[in-house]
């Protein structure tokens, strides 16, 4: 919105889209459409893409980041949890570039940001849902930026770090004290570097040195130590 775009915001959290809608209008001067649509139904996609046609809405920017994180072993996570998680990590991002990336493709012009996780580089117990749809995105980004390169689009994944959100559950996790121990970054300044990383069509974005080094490093664990710190802390 601050570039001049006119925005259309998609989210099943009506209220918030209310305040965006606010805050966008009265702080940017551009239009905003809302789309009140769950993102873990499989017709999503498809309902999101005729909208924007029948409004007539070119969408030159595609941006897929909505999350859900569940921390618990897969079979202790309820099935239509479980189901949801794989549908808005993979499922519903892929196909939004399927419908969206034929349109840019046609007009010679796109840009598309795909939000990943550093938890994509390797499996971590716990989070074996998060982690491996991540990964998912993360390729399927790479994939994709390989094919539109020559027609005009340009795709760039983003790799965050722990980012203070909803996304983290506040009774488990000091949000004050890790962004004072710079473990955690706020939205803003992540969106700020992957948006300066997508018009620049870099291919990947992983905002801060300390997340940079730490999917370095986790590269160096054996799966053993990991089995292990798991099987010892179960968490």
């Amino acid at each position: 919105a601050q570039k001049g775009y006119s925005i259309v915001a998609v989210s099943n959290q009506a209220e918030k889209l209310k305040e965006l809608e606010a805050q966008v209008k009265s702080n940017c001067g551009v239009g905003i459409h809302l789309v009140d649509c769950d993102l873990t139904e499989p017709t999503s996609a498809q309902y999101i893409f005729e909208f924007c046609t029948q409004k007539n809405l070119t969408i030159e920017v595609l941006v897929n980041n909505a999350g859900i994180l569940v921390d618990g072993e897969v079979v202790d996570v309820k099935v239509v949890t479980a189901r949801e998680i794989l549908q808005l990590h993979m499922n519903t991002p892929a196909m939004l570039c399927r419908l969206f990336a034929a349109e840019m493709k046609n007009r010679g012009k796109g840009y598309i940001l795909n939000v990943s996780s550093i938890s994509a580089v390797m499996p971590y117990p716990t989070i074996s849902l998060y982690g491996p749809t991540k990964t998912f995105l993360r390729h399927f980004t790479r994939a994709l930026r390989m094919e539109l390169k020559d027609a005009g689009v340009s795709v760039t994944c983003l790799i965050p770090g722990a980012t203070a959100t909803a996304l983290y559950d506040t009774e488990k996790v000091d949000i004050p004290l890790a962004l004072k121990l710079g473990v955690m970054k706020r939205p803003e300044e992540v969106a700020r570097k992957g948006l300066n990383a997508l018009f620049k069509k870099k291919a990947e974005c992983i905002p801060g040195l300390m997340n940079k080094f730490i999917m370095f490093l986790v590269r160096l664990v054996p799966y053993g130590l990991i089995a292990f710190i798991h099987k010892k802390v179960n968490h």
